[in-house]
């Protein structure tokens, strides 16, 4: 027991290492960007600094003389304002080089959000076996990832053969009807086991409980546990974003194989518990 105990300890030290590995990747990637960024900066006032001069330069006093002075003053004054056009073009398009930096920055800075809050919710399901747990935490990546604000997660009853609500958010969860499989589009989702997005959904909620605005199948390969199905989206959610296709994804997979393993294990500890707690009667 004791040398599982280690192994189980090292492999969440290992975990915990690749994770702050990855974190810190995206650190660097940041850090790079950003003296990027710095380093465009400084060009562009450089530039500034360099269409000043040839501006002072031509506003000397000498230079309003341009007319009645020796050709190579004329010649002179040409060049500079020559270099100093030059200078305005390549301000200019240093300029429009910011502006697109600037936006590739923003997606860059995007996507790696993104995908650390891929790891973040991917890690997080792994993260214990305990059931309570692990229904808590998908609730949360929903909400705070996904901006759900009314949602359930199904479970599948095999002897019943219904998906029974294990829980929910934003409404009791005695609200939330139990669904028989292949009725309505929640039943017909775990059938199926393809996900479901409602492209216009009622503003009605018990209508958005037989027809909800997504149903995502919890899959394990081809066996399907249940199902997660999102009723409303918090108010300041306008749309879905293209991470909440790859979060939807990663519910399918993961949080399905997270709800059975982590049942299995409490199920069998609590057998466990009451086996030892016989065995304990039997030997007094």
């Amino acid at each position: 027991m004791c040398a599982r105990d280690n192994d189980d300890t090292g492999k969440k030290t290992e975990h915990l290492m690749r994770g702050e590995e990855f974190i810190d990747m995206f650190r660097k990637g940041q850090e790079f960007t950003q003296e990027l960024l710095r380093e465009n900066e400084r060009l562009r006032f450089q530039v500034i600094h360099l269409e000043e001069a040839m501006k002072k330069k031509l506003e000397a006093p000498d230079s309003g003389q341009a007319g009645n002075a020796s050709p190579d003053l004329a010649l002179e004054l040409a060049q500079y304002e020559a270099r100093l056009g030059e200078l305005e073009a390549r301000l200019n398009e240093v300029e429009a080089e910011n502006v697109d930096f600037a936006q590739r920055y923003i997606d860059v800075e995007e996507q790696n959000n993104n995908l650390a809050n891929l790891y973040v919710a991917s890690y997080q399901l792994h993260s214990t076996l305990d059931y309570e747990e692990v229904l808590q935490i998908i609730l949360e990546i929903i909400i705070n990832l996904i901006g759900g604000e009314i949602f359930a997660i199904y479970l599948l009853d095999e002897k019943t053969n219904t998906l029974n609500p294990e829980a929910c958010e934003g409404v009791p969860i005695s609200e939330i009807p139990r669904v028989a499989v292949g009725e309505g589009v929640v039943g017909q989702t775990v059938v199926a086991n393809e996900s479901y997005f409602n492209d216009n959904p009622s503003e009605n909620l018990k209508e958005l409980y037989v027809d909800p605005l997504v149903c995502i199948p919890l899959n394990i390969k081809d066996d399907v546990i249940g199902s997660i199905a999102l009723f409303r989206l918090l108010q300041q959610k306008v749309t879905f974003a293209p991470v909440d296709f790859e979060l939807f994804t990663l519910l399918a997979g993961h949080a399905a194989t997270a709800i059975f393993s982590s049942r299995l294990f409490t199920e069998s500890k609590r057998k466990l518990t009451t086996y030892q707690g016989f065995l304990d009667l039997l030997s007094q």
